[in-house]
């Protein structure tokens, strides 16, 4: 029988997130695959191993770790630089997989929220496929995105009536709102891009960081009012914990309901 790797979507960190269906990929698992962050980061890998306790309670699986290969975040060409990363990130990803998976099993790389956004680990496995060395099938598995918790967590839609959105990326932002949006989701913003926008008394904010956490941290309301509150409330947290995840959305053309 052919190996089998799930990738499999947990949500933002709350066990509560991860659906029914990924609850059973989770204990089909033989093997599980941790990517571990250096440092401070590496409290992922303990929510991850948290989300399994919480569901595979009686264990069963076998975990197999690797450290995570750094990225040149600083690279003036990015795309180079995460093609590289993740060329980096298969030949770890491959030797994991020749060395822990054994024929008629499973393997499952746990990827936060859904890896349908802003996840390499589908490329990386299909970058270990077409290599050739090593063969098994694939199955991804959907989760609750951390976008979707976030909307949930500030009650709110991720668009207006008969409006667009768009999610999007920090560094795009920088360059503009996207043309035909009114809302604009943004994950992976390192450099606040939101304040190119602080000035303009009709755009809204919903932002949250380490969503579905018990480090939680929320600030909505117009920029205008709370863009140096959440530089102040971001800068805060990524020192007192050495990582950040945070994501927000962007609104324009809605009012304002205070």
């Amino acid at each position: 029988m052919r190996a089998r790797v799930e990738v499999i979507g947990i949500g933002a960190g709350d066990p509560g997130h991860v659906t029914v269906e990924g609850v059973a990929a989770l204990n089909r698992a033989d093997v599980v695959f941790f990517l571990d962050k250096p440092g401070e980061a590496r409290e992922l890998s303990d929510l991850r191993q948290a989300i399994l306790d919480t569901h595979v309670p009686d264990g069963g699986y076998r975990v197999v770790r690797a450290e995570d290969p750094p990225r040149d975040r600083a690279a003036a060409r990015y795309v180079d630089a995460v093609a590289d990363w993740r060329s980096r990130r298969a030949d770890v990803c491959e030797r994991m997989i020749a060395e822990h998976l054994k024929p008629g099993e499973t393997g499952a790389f746990l990827v936060w929220g859904d890896p349908a956004l802003y996840d390499s680990i589908i490329a990386v496995v299909d970058d270990v496929l077409a290599r050739g060395r090593v063969d098994f099938d694939v199955r991804v598995v959907p989760g609750v995105s951390s976008v979707s918790a976030l909307a949930a967590r500030h009650r709110t839609t991720f668009n207006q009536v008969g409006g667009a959105v768009q999610i999007t990326t920090g560094r795009r932002l920088a360059a503009g709102w996207p043309e035909g949006a009114d809302d604009v989701v943004v994950m992976l913003d390192a450099h606040n891009a939101f304040l190119r926008f602080a000035d303009d008394p009709g755009v809204r904010i919903s932002w949250g960081a380490y969503v579905g956490t018990e480090d939680e941290i929320l600030i909505s309301g117009r920029l205008v009012d709370v863009a140096e509150r959440i530089v102040e409330a971001r800068e805060r947290a990524r020192r007192a914990k050495g990582w950040i995840m945070d994501s927000y959305l962007l609104r324009r053309g809605a009012g304002d309901p205070d």
